[in-house]
């Protein structure tokens, strides 16, 4: 299955969830087995030979891949929240979106300095939640190996703010 029979399983959605958004649902592509796994394969390929310890999955669309992406890799798995969803003592980052902003957090005892850590995600708009997904997993002295996401979209150009960073994508609008 191509990156192009995945993209034709994504539905777009105008006008949610404000005016003006364009939204891309992954829905019609989680449900179809085949175009799933495929699209876990995908993401996966690019990092295949890289030494990674642990899979960082980003609330909440990102679990759904980095969850599988973990196992496959044989990894631990930890995941980044939103503010006031990890039981235990945080770090946090607010972050822009491309339709306001929010706030992070990640369990500070999640990853041990030098642990090489795979930061996934089901969307690369602007780059705001994964820049601070960056900053969380730097702070905790993590080495980001690469950004692994499903969907880009290229015309809000994320992935310049990402610059010098290993990042990649299976399907780009």
């Amino acid at each position: 299955m191509s990156a192009e029979t995945l993209r034709a399983k994504i539905r777009e959605i105008p006008d949610f969830p404000k005016p003006g958004i364009l939204f891309y649902d992954i829905t019609t592509l989680l449900k179809d087995r085949e175009a799933y796994k495929e699209s876990i394969d995908l993401m996966l390929e690019p990092y295949r030979g890289e030494q990674v310890d642990l899979v960082v999955g980003m609330e909440s669309r990102g679990f759904i891949f980095s969850a599988p992406m973990a196992y496959e890799l044989g990894t631990g798995l930890v995941p980044v929240r939103k503010l006031g969803k990890l039981p235990a003592e945080t770090l946090t980052v607010e972050y822009a979106l491309e339709y306001g902003s929010n706030t992070l957090e990640i369990h500070r005892d999640a990853i041990a300095p030098g642990q090489r850590v795979l930061i996934v995600d089901d969307l690369l708009a602007t780059g705001g939640t994964v820049r601070g997904t960056i900053e969380l997993v730097e702070r905790l002295k993590g080495v980001v190996v690469g950004l692994a996401f499903l969907v880009e979209l290229d015309f809000l150009k994320g992935r310049d703010r990402l610059e010098g960073r290993k990042v990649t994508s299976v399907v780009r609008y």
